[in-house]
């Protein structure tokens, strides 16, 4: 049979496992597109690449298979950067593809060539990045691209090839289709392993702290991960990837460990990174006496910011079920829950000032922690399935600790990137990766970046139910500012507020569904009646604008840490 290169993609990843791609269709990349149809792929068309990108990033998280996002020629290529940033930071296994001018045309000026070596641009933001110039290699790159971003550790990857290369038609029977290679996740050293059970069986404060990139070196080490902390009676911290992918938040240790750290003795961290989410392993959010057990996949990331006591490099599932097996050889299951409840108590006073804000009364304008609490109110006890895609800056921290994981996948957000605009794809990726409703939860200034994919989930008939946290500013930063940057506020806000936007016409513009709500009463039988709709929905909320969260308070937006001072201050004072 004689086909064209966008075949020979098709057919590769369709070996590869490759059930879904996402694409902004042009000229050069049709063939692919083609592929797919007949190979029985599905195609998901956006509105722009960096969405697809995305869709493809959070349908990796979420469904622990490779994304795979199709561009075309330059600008196309271009414009899935900031997506491949986030996927990159995140370690998500995603496969951008794209198309150049044919070999004939480099630096004529031919349309879309703009002298542009995107190879070299997309390999600086990539693990791995090829260009395809013999079209029988094809199904060659893509088999190789797979290995690359499926290795230790995982991250995106770009192939592309150019345009007369990938219509060049060949005889299918003389090319080579690798076949699909089996990853298997590694062991750790057996003598640290028995260290590390060391430490967990003599510890009497022991704490877990699972990581992103967990997410994919999981395989098989669920039951081991819930049974060790069952185990030691030990709380859990997760990162947001990695929430629910070992055990379900309704079992109180899987949702205390955050507040815990900062007394446990030993410290064990399964595919985590120490940055800044962990206050980079420093006091006060980490006992600076801890012991620490550091394993990942990826040895650069062992003694990472914090120096480790024993060191593990394994995938995380089989070094959960080696510890486990080790931990029980050497001691038997604690029955004391003296230091679980301690962890509890530890918690309870690390949220306090979060809780205080999910507890604010019923204003009107309501306090945006009090539409967090009630959002996850309906998620924790009416809709434990639903999916949740975070994002914002204020929006997003207030969301996530106002939720619960039950399951792996079921929460996405951005990662140590803190890239904001990514709720829509991340919805998309969600949807298709879960086949569940989805609750996007995001601020009025993120929804802004990608609002056109609302007539993507329109057409793919996805049941996405977007709550905009709008209190008509870029929140974060406008706060941020105003507790750190009093001199120049003084004289006005710049560039940190929005106007009152009835965003949810927009969902209805695109064939979806929309809302407006003032009231905290209402925010629940709104949502109920924009799932009902069976469309892509918005229900667009006021909230109050002068209420950062916590994160916010501590932290900033790139600006200066507040002193202990500062911040008793300011709580005393709002």
């Amino acid at each position: 049979m004689i086909v064209d290169g966008g075949r020979l993609f098709a057919r590769q990843l369709k070996k590869e496992g490759v059930e879904k791609i996402f694409t902004l269709c042009g000229g050069q990349i049709m063939p692919v597109i083609y592929g797919c149809r007949a190979e029985g792929i599905e195609v998901i068309d956006v509105r722009h690449e960096n969405a697809g990108v995305y869709a493809a990033d959070a349908y990796a998280r979420s469904s622990g298979k490779p994304g795979v996002m199709l561009a075309t020629v330059t600008p196309g290529a271009m414009q899935t950067m900031q997506g491949i940033f986030e996927a990159r930071a995140a370690g998500s296994p995603v496969l951008v593809i794209s198309a150049s001018v044919g070999v004939g045309d480099f630096d004529t000026g031919a349309e879309q060539d703009m002298g542009m070596d995107t190879i070299a641009i997309l390999r600086s933001n990539t693990l791995w990045a090829a260009k395809i110039f013999e079209t029988e290699r094809i199904p060659e790159y893509v088999s190789k691209a797979f290995r690359q971003m499926l290795g230790a550790a995982p991250g995106p990857v770009y192939l592309e090839t150019p345009v007369n290369i990938m219509k060049a038609r060949v005889e299918m029977d003389g090319v080579k289709f690798p076949d699909k290679p089996r990853f298997v996740q590694a062991f750790g050293d057996p003598a640290r392993i028995a260290e590390a059970a060391d430490l967990l069986a003599k510890a009497e404060r022991p704490a877990l702290v699972i990581g992103d990139a967990a997410v994919f070196t999981a395989e098989g080490g669920r039951a081991a991960v819930t049974e060790l902390v069952a185990h030691l009676r030990m709380p859990v911290y997760a990162a947001t990837m990695a929430r629910g992918l070992f055990g379900d938040e309704d079992d109180v240790l899987f949702r205390v460990g955050e507040g815990a750290l900062c007394e446990a003795d030993v410290i064990v961290t399964l595919a985590a990174a120490m940055n800044f989410r962990l206050n980079n392993g420093n006091p006060p959010l980490i006992n600076e006496n801890a012991r620490f057990v550091q394993i990942h996949p990826d040895v650069r990331m062992l003694g990472f910011n914090r120096a480790a006591d024993v060191g593990i490099v394994a995938g995380a599932g089989a070094a959960a079920r080696q510890l486990l097996e080790a931990v029980r050889e050497r001691r038997a299951a604690r029955t004391d829950d003296a230091w679980a409840k301690r962890a509890e108590a530890l918690h309870a006073a690390y949220r306090a000032e979060w809780n205080a804000g999910y507890a604010a009364d019923a204003g009107k304008p309501m306090h945006p922690a009090r539409l967090a609490a009630e959002v996850g109110k309906f998620l924790n006890e009416e809709a434990p399935d639903w999916s949740v895609a975070a994002d914002g800056g204020d929006a997003y921290e207030w969301i996530l600790r106002a939720v619960r994981a039950r399951a792996p996948g079921q929460i996405v957000g951005y990662g140590a990137n803190g890239t904001i605009g990514v709720g829509q794809g991340f919805a998309m990726g969600l949807w298709l990766a879960r086949g569940k409703p989805v609750l996007e939860y995001t601020g009025d200034g993120s929804i802004g970046f990608h609002l056109g994919e609302f007539d993507t989930m329109a057409r793919f008939g996805m049941r996405v139910v977007c709550v905009i946290s709008n209190d008509a500013q870029w929140g974060m930063v406008k706060l941020a500012e105003t507790m750190r940057n009093a001199d120049e506020v003084k004289d006005g806000y710049i560039a940190t507020t929005l106007a009152e936007r009835r965003y949810e016409k927009v969902a209805e513009a695109l064939g979806g569904y929309g809302e407006y709500v003032e009231d905290l009463e209402e925010v629940i039988p709104a949502i109920k009646r924009a799932y009902a709709s069976g469309k892509p929905a918005i229900v667009n909320v006021k909230v109050a604008d002068g209420h950062p969260c916590p994160f916010t308070v501590l932290y900033g937006c790139g600006g200066r840490p507040l002193t202990k001072e500062e911040i008793a201050a300011y709580y005393a004072k709002s």
